[in-house]
């Protein structure tokens, strides 16, 4: 059986007198596929951003790799293997696709400053290995080689959703966390980043975490699906379970858009 890599238990976060998850728990094995889904307003946001480090949690514990997230501030997310993308498309659009992807890797930097500035010894090092994995890996694995050094402006709205992929894949995570993956795109294109998102996790050490509201792509390429409603776990298991849960049905899958 795979291990879990991110365990979160019992977590309550509120905003005055509302409460925004409620006694949430879930577990995320490694090397796998888990999304996160619920109507609108049911928490999933707010748990990418307590796990993410950004709201605080009142009670309850988030636990990744056997260390504990919740002691530690945001900044430090990077350092111990966490990467995230947003709903919203934030690239560069004066800059080139590989300049866009290498600064994903740039947290992660350990030259001081002044070798930074002047591009010497280990900052040039650095520089180079960054360089090569942006070329001999994200690049490949993404299909994006052609676009390398393209300005990302005018690229297709799926073209740089990949790039963004790829930017949140270049320091090398083991959780990849993507908010709302499939929104803005046409069903092809939705299509391409489900496979992508599956080759990411076949091809790498890369456990994803999800969420969206795409149920066709959520359910075809997902090993885990969590619902969320109301702040509170109503149900989790493979898509199939999920699917034919009555309290899935009712909250979600029955309502409509």
């Amino acid at each position: 059986m795979a291990t879990d890599i991110l365990d979160v238990a019992g977590v309550n976060v509120a905003f005055g007198g509302i409460r925004a998850l409620s006694d949430v728990s879930l577990r995320v094995p490694e090397r796998s596929v888990t999304a996160v889904i619920g109507p609108n307003g049911a928490g999933k946001t707010t748990l990418f951003n307590v796990i993410s480090g950004f709201y605080r949690a009142q009670s309850g514990n988030v636990m990744f790799a056997g260390a504990d997230l919740l002691s530690q501030p945001a900044h430090t997310r990077s350092g111990v293997g966490i990467s995230r993308t947003f709903q919203n498309i934030a690239l560069f659009p004066g800059m080139t696709v590989a300049e866009n992807i290498k600064l994903g890797a740039h947290a992660q930097l350990r030259a001081n400053l002044f070798s930074a500035m002047l591009y010497l010894g280990s900052a040039a090092s650095e520089e180079r290995a960054i360089e090569r994995r942006i070329d001999e890996t994200v690049m490949t694995l993404l299909g994006l080689e052609e676009f390398r050094d393209s300005s990302v402006s005018g690229l297709p709205y799926g073209t740089q959703k990949r790039i963004e992929l790829a930017r949140a894949l270049i320091s090398q995570p083991r959780l990849l966390m993507l908010d709302e993956p499939f929104a803005g795109l046409p069903t092809a294109e939705k299509a391409k980043m489900a496979g992508q998102i599956r080759k990411v996790v076949a091809e790498t050490s890369v456990t994803v975490l999800l969420i969206d509201h795409d149920m066709e792509s959520i359910m075809n390429m997902s090993d885990q699906v969590v619902v969320l409603n109301f702040g509170q776990v109503i149900a989790a298991g493979t898509p199939g379970k999920v699917q034919a849960d009555p309290a899935v049905i009712e909250a979600y899958l029955g309502a409509e858009e």
